[in-house]
């Protein structure tokens, strides 16, 4: 989902709702998304969160109050947030944010259960072992 799909559905209109903390983002098929920043942050497509192949995911936490303190378009393709606690290295394609408001309450179980796999919560932030980020910088 590093781009635009042939024939996928494109932005019709993309507003960031600080009070609820939320993308809105219209897409020509007539789908209107609501994605919560959490959601967002979580999932981000970046390699410091997605890790460099399968299996390597670094998972994140006490990110449900975070913001979006600015949003970058990349192209025609994309935008990038930069996010309050400072992450701004992940890309986000249409595609993705479309997969991001249609799968978003699956989304939100995955990611509950992965942190009470791991004893984590949504509020407190946790260090990963090795720190938690890939090892470089991005």
């Amino acid at each position: 989902m590093a781009g635009l799909t042939a024939g996928a559905p494109s932005p019709q209109a993309l507003t960031l709702h600080g009070q609820s903390k939320a993308l809105e983002i219209a897409f020509s098929d007539g789908q209107t998304f609501w994605i919560p920043f959490e959601l967002m942050r979580v999932y981000s497509p970046s390699a410091e969160v997605q890790g460099h192949g399968p299996g390597q995911e670094v998972l994140q936490t006490g990110k449900r109050e975070v913001d979006i303190v600015e949003l970058v378009q990349v192209g025609n393709y994309a935008v990038q947030p930069t996010f309050s606690d400072g992450h701004s290295s992940g890309i986000f394609s249409w595609d993705y944010l479309y997969h991001l408001g249609a799968d978003k309450d699956q989304l939100l179980d995955q990611y509950k259960e992965r942190l009470a796999a791991a004893g984590a919560d949504r509020d407190d932030p946790m260090i990963a072992a090795g720190g938690s980020s890939c090892g470089h910088s991005h």
